[in-house]
């Protein structure tokens, strides 16, 4: 079976995906395929028809189903063959990962997403179109915010959502790298987070 991932490479979702892919070993059933979003491929039609939203990534499956977002396409992936790791097994770990996958998304990589986006000229204004840098600059204040309280989670478990490795993982750790490119910085104090990121950059799924 052979699937395709639609993504620009180098950019934080498809990195979600892509860590996903190689926690759960099924590189061998990937077909990458590049959009070139700088060059607004994203938008045109033959990739609208694949995702209306224009986003990076999409999974399509090989009888042609596509899959658009991180968190529907890890689901997948995660169910796809082996063991459940990334999204849980019990209704507990289910719940309780669904939820710290999201605070991550909404609190820190989609917070600095909207700052990028917004108070920094981005991608270029050809690409960004409508900016509010007042907008931005709020959200700047909600993902260093959000670093503050993964902080003080990590002083009380090992992972995001608890002792196991997830989703809420690959999520939070995007969203610190896309803060490194963005230039907002973690703050110093933030020890246990800054730990957790040294901790979990050393897996082979994000080393390579």
């Amino acid at each position: 079976m052979t699937m395709k991932v639609y993504e620009h490479e180098g950019f934080p979702n498809p990195a979600r995906v892509r860590i996903a892919i190689a926690e759960k070993a099924v590189e061998d059933q990937i077909e990458f395929v590049a959009v070139d979003v700088m060059a607004g491929d994203h938008k045109k039609a033959d990739f609208l028809k694949l995702n209306p939203s224009g986003t990076v990534p999409v999974l399509e499956l090989e009888d042609g189903t596509t899959i658009a977002e991180c968190t529907a396409i890890t689901e997948y992936l995660d169910t796809l063959s082996g063991d459940i790791s990334l999204t849980g097994r019990t209704p507990k770990e289910r719940a309780t990962i669904h939820m710290m996958q999201r605070r991550a998304e909404a609190d820190l990589l989609d917070a600095v997403g909207a700052y990028f986006h917004n108070a920094t000229p981005g991608l270029g204004a050809e690409i960004e179109g409508y900016q509010c840098s007042d907008w931005g600059y709020h959200q700047k204040s909600r993902a260093i915010k959000g670093m503050h309280y993964f902080n003080d989670v990590l002083s009380r478990q090992n992972y995001v959502a608890g002792d196991q490795f997830s989703m809420a993982d690959i999520t939070a750790f995007a969203g610190l790298a896309f803060a490194d490119f963005a230039k907002v910085d973690v703050p110093a104090e933030c020890t246990n987070l800054k730990a957790w990121r040294e901790r979990v950059s050393q897996r082979p799924s994000i080393a390579a």
